[in-house]
């Protein structure tokens, strides 16, 4: 920017909105899908939908090498604990390796049902078949059946979580929600 010259307006609001959604801290997550064309990336809009029938969601920019991996129809996501900080910034990470070489020293496996890779020691894992896609600006919202899910026993560590802009640990246990 040009000394002297004020900010556009449109970039101004566009940073001031992005720093409001960060106040929201959410979980962090490796989506993956697997065979013919491997790929991974760092995600915190994964959500649950529905319970019957089990779905969650993801929210995938246009331009994401993932958004044309998805039309493959089936994902994994593994919800990372907070040592697994470097998983998350790896697969964060442009310049990294693609297709198979960008798992070499990652810690996975294949999914049982549909052999996407997940991310061993996650607190949760998931596979999930796409089905429905929907508009959302400069993202599209990937809406997927659960078909196989797992639990990991508690974590010392904690849950790895974002917010405003970084990444933290949530570890204490504080109280459970049974609704």
């Amino acid at each position: 920017m040009t000394p002297g010259r004020a900010e556009p307006a449109a970039d101004r609001d566009q940073r001031t909105l992005r720093r409001a959604f960060g106040e929201f801290a959410t979980g962090v997550t490796v989506m993956t899908v697997g065979d013919p064309h491997p790929h991974g990336m760092t995600a915190n809009s994964f959500t649950s939908v529905s319970m019957d029938p089990p779905l969650a969601l993801v929210c995938v920019g246009h331009e994401a090498v993932m958004y044309r991996r998805l039309a493959a129809g089936c994902f994994g996501v593994s919800v990372l604990a907070a040592a697994q900080e470097p998983v998350a910034r790896h697969f964060a990470d442009l310049s990294r390796p693609l297709g198979l070489a960008q798992f070499e020293h990652i810690d996975c496996e294949p999914g049982p049902t549909t052999g996407v890779p997940l991310i061993r020691g996650a607190l949760a894992r998931f596979e999930l078949r796409v089905c429905g896609v929907h508009d959302g600006g400069d993202h599209a919202i990937f809406v997927g059946r659960v078909l196989w899910s797992e639990r990991s026993a508690p974590c010392p560590d904690g849950a790895l979580v974002f917010h405003r802009g970084s990444f933290h640990r949530l570890g204490a246990r504080h109280s459970e929600v049974t609704a």
